[in-house]
């Protein structure tokens, strides 16, 4: 198989771009989706809900198809993830009952768990050293690319019928025949049925793994609190609200795009303390703007603080992460990434009880800041360590 053909790294590609359009693709379905569902008690928190609960099942499933796709094989469960994906991604189009739909989030949870663990491998599996760096930077741009039109695309159908956008999730029947045609399955002895339990990671790996699942904590809070922070200051039209947030991811593509030449200069601590740095204007704008134009400033700046974190993270865990276990740590990245998705509403949305939204985006800059800060000093000690 010729992995640099244009074929094998589209369908790679097209696999990615299902795992953000799985959560944030319903985003400006949420206010028309409250009203309809008003009559239950917590309404806006199931609501929210939606648009998390796959994370939790991402989380999930994601460290259990590491393990299986290092015993068994890369592709054997890849076509079943997307048929899964369909049936658990449309289920808000035709269900009335918020739990059902619920459920229904969950099958796309579980399917994309299994399929960003699989594709995220298969590039650490077809990929080395510059070209892997190159492509994981590909990779974010293009999920970020296909959220901007999903997203987009969200809001334009969301001002027809909350229910619309669901539809966007038949999209992997273009992917199926990708699939079979282009990916095989690597050659190597991965899948040796041979103890694997005595191989591990430095540890050094655990602090990508939480510090991903802060990183998406704090940032989850833009797709799940903008459209009623814009609702809030006179934003009325779903349409506005989804080009908002799509913003974020157009800027994270941009970034992304010029992820490998920002790595040839700065060294993964220093990455993610740029991208904290930048994340943390974005919190300011957004705290004291009071403005669509600049919550679209802080959607820039957003977006270009987690378009150089994400391949970041991806990159220094395939390096970091020994062969015959890849794909149990990729799934568990896969895990603490989707976990800080699914916890970021819990833990931050409660705060609103207490502050206004322009307060909390305010103090979580704060935070923000502290990281930046953390990774900058951490780089000149882990230097000073290792040299």
């Amino acid at each position: 198989m010729n992995t640099e053909s244009w074929q094998v790294k589209a369908t790679l590609l097209l696999v990615s771009s299902l795992t953000i359009m799985s959560m944030i693709t319903i985003s400006a379905s949420l206010p028309d989706m409250t009203k309809t569902f008003s009559y239950l008690a917590k309404a806006e928190g199931l609501v929210k809900l939606t648009l998390s609960f796959p994370a939790l099942f991402i989380a999930l499933t994601a460290i259990v198809a590491g393990k299986f796709i290092d015993k068994f094989g890369r592709l054997r469960l890849l076509n079943a993830a997307l048929i899964l994906y369909i049936l658990g991604g449309t289920s808000g189009y035709y269900l009335d009952n918020i739990y059902l739909i619920l459920a229904g989030r969950a099958l796309l949870g579980i399917s994309v768990g299994i399929s960003m663990t699989i594709v995220t491998t298969l590039i650490a599996d077809y990929y080395q050293g510059k070209a892997r760096q190159k492509f994981a930077g590909l990779q974010i741009a293009v999920m970020s690319l296909g959220g901007i039109i999903f997203i987009t695309l969200g809001g334009v159908l969301a001002d027809i019928s909350w229910r619309i956008p669901f539809l966007l999730y038949l999209f992997p029947l273009v992917i199926l025949p990708m699939t079979g045609l282009y990916l095989k399955e690597p050659k190597s002895d991965l899948q040796q049925k041979t103890a694997t339990d005595t191989i591990k990671s430095p540890r050094i790996i655990w602090l990508v793994f939480f510090n991903v699942m802060l990183m998406w904590i704090l940032f989850f809070l833009i797709p799940v609190q903008i459209p009623f922070y814009l609702k809030s200051i006179g934003i009325e039209k779903n349409s506005l609200i989804g080009i908002a947030i799509a913003s974020s991811t157009f800027f994270s593509a941009i970034s992304s795009i010029s992820f490998s030449k920002i790595k040839d200069r700065l060294s993964f601590q220093q990455v993610f303390s740029l991208g904290y740095f930048l994340m943390a204007l974005s919190f300011i704008v957004i705290a004291f703007g009071n403005s669509y134009l600049m919550v679209m400033l802080g959607m820039l700046l957003a977006g270009l603080g987690m378009g150089v974190m994400i391949p970041n993270a991806n990159i220094w865990v395939m390096q970091l992460a020994p062969e015959k276990i890849r794909g149990q740590e990729i799934g568990r990245l896969t895990t603490f990434w989707f976990m800080g998705q699914f916890l970021s509403p819990l833990l931050l949305l409660p705060f609103l009880g207490i502050l206004s939204e322009s307060e909390l985006f305010s103090y979580l800059s704060y935070i923000l800041l502290f990281l930046s800060l953390f990774f900058f000093v951490f780089h000149y000690v882990y230097q000073r360590k290792n040299s």
